[in-house]
């Protein structure tokens, strides 16, 4: 019997440690807020600038984060303005 030789798999095929922690990072996270936007489906009033209306919980909550987000990009690049 002749056991063949294992060829050694090129450097760019192997996946670093880094990589594979930060995979199995995102996979977390995506089960995460999937988990949450599931859980988060109910109906709850909300008072705009200009009347009320009902939505899902899940999208008030998406919508209030990138609010949020677009105002501390803005606020961050105003400050680095002034530096």
């Amino acid at each position: 019997m002749s056991a063949s030789p294992q060829s050694p798999q090129p450097e760019s095929a192997r996946r670093s440690r880094r990589q594979q922690t930060r995979t199995v990072a995102v996979l977390i996270l995506a089960v995460a807020i999937t988990l949450f936007a599931v859980l988060n489906v109910n109906e709850v009033k909300v008072d705009w600038v200009v009347g009320s209306g009902h939505a899902p919980l899940i999208i008030v909550i998406v919508i209030s984060l990138l609010i949020g987000v677009v105002i501390g990009h803005f606020a961050e690049r105003r400050a680095a303005k002034r530096r």
